[in-house]
């Protein structure tokens, strides 16, 4: 059920005679002639008219999940490999910018609104972008600490020396959807904030190495990001992770990574993200996202459980100088520098030539 104004002749022709399109005033009509018949409506979506209306018709309403979600949410092979492609191309476009702000956010001229400009400006750049997956999160300072902050020109703050700087972005290319964010010291950081990052990535990086049993969901795996924060009587006052869409919605479910979360399994193939973070209201905030696919470990030698597992598609390096490496143990250590190991193997190609954004990824993957 469409406005024909909003259809063309080439939907048509693409839809073929697989699909009925119907104008929006016939829906009712439409409930109301499924009389007597079996309807399932997912009550978490499905907008109270549509169960009204149903139950006035006299239908037989069953309430249950939209049958689409999971089988949308469990990508396939091909969905998966141009996930990673997109990842690699926007990992690139992402270093071009991250060696753009090293260069200038130390003259103190840069805004918010700046460095939203010229991120978009080289995913643009790409020659495939579709459109921004969502507006970006810019907040420097005091604004990053604003965790679903959105700049505009009464906001925007310059980006200062001595502060971090929050950037989540994210890109729509026709092989994959990405979502990603990274915090940066301008100048100097604090121990304070080296500590509240060192520990944000802690619970990352233990999320990221997880192995998890069969039939386990992602609010089971949340305390796994916490962790070191709560060791230090910190939080933060969002979900861990959410599901991300192919070339869709860049938050989707069934699945998310939160103590709120559903009782839906994590499965191979869904998508997620991978985000817990830290925000001293007023001052600064800080979070480290990476996507994730929940990939089958097969058994474990000695184990009695099909063990599932995360690979990090995100090719973004993590900023090094925001890093206390003492606080790491060898395992954390030892993801950190694959990762970059990794990170720096997939985009030098396409940095090569760029030599300014060549030189800042070899110095910002380089082992800790």
């Amino acid at each position: 059920f469409i406005d024909p104004r909003k259809s063309s002749p080439e939907l048509s022709a693409h839809l073929g005679n697989q699909v009925r399109v119907r104008a929006p005033s016939e829906f009712a009509p439409a409930l109301d002639a499924l009389k007597s018949k079996s309807v399932l409506a997912d009550p978490q979506w499905a907008a109270a008219f549509i169960f009204d209306r149903l139950e006035r018709a006299g239908a037989k309403i069953v309430r249950a999940s939209d049958p689409c979600q999971l089988p949308k949410a469990c990508k396939n092979e091909a969905e998966l490999e141009g996930t990673r492609k997109a990842h690699v191309r926007d990992g690139a476009a992402l270093s071009r910018f991250l060696a753009w702000f090293a260069r200038e956010a130390p003259s103190g001229q840069l805004t918010e609104i700046d460095a939203v400009e010229k991120l978009e400006a080289f995913r643009y750049a790409t020659g495939v972008l579709k459109d921004l997956s969502f507006d970006s999160i810019s907040g420097a300072g005091p604004n990053g600490a604003i965790v679903h902050y959105r700049v505009t020109k009464k906001t925007n703050r310059r980006i200062e020396s001595g502060q971090l700087f929050l950037i989540d972005s994210g890109a729509q290319f026709q092989d994959g959807t990405t979502d990603v964010t990274r915090t940066i010291a301008v100048g100097a950081p604090t121990q304070e904030m080296r500590d509240r990052f060192t520990r944000v990535l802690k619970g990352h990086i233990q999320l990221a190495l997880a192995r998890f049993p069969e039939g386990t969901t992602g609010a089971q795996l949340d305390a796994f990001a916490r962790r070191p924060l709560w060791d230090a009587g910190l939080d933060y006052g969002h979900g861990t992770g959410h599901g991300v869409g192919s070339y869709l919605s860049v938050h989707e479910g069934p699945q998310s990574i939160s103590p709120r979360g559903t009782m839906q399994a994590l499965k191979p193939g869904m998508i997620c993200s991978n985000e817990p973070g830290y925000y001293k209201t007023g001052e600064y905030g800080i979070r480290i996202e990476n996507l994730v696919v929940v990939r089958d470990l097969g058994d474990i030698p000695g184990g009695e459980k099909k063990m599932l597992g995360f690979e990090t598609i995100t090719r973004v390096p993590i900023d090094l100088n925001l890093v206390d490496a003492g606080m790491l143990t060898d395992a954390e250590k030892a993801w950190l520098n694959a990762y970059h190991a990794d990170v720096r193997a997939a985009l030098a190609p396409g940095l090569a030539n760029d030599e300014q954004a060549a030189a800042w990824l070899n110095q910002a993957t380089k082992p800790v």
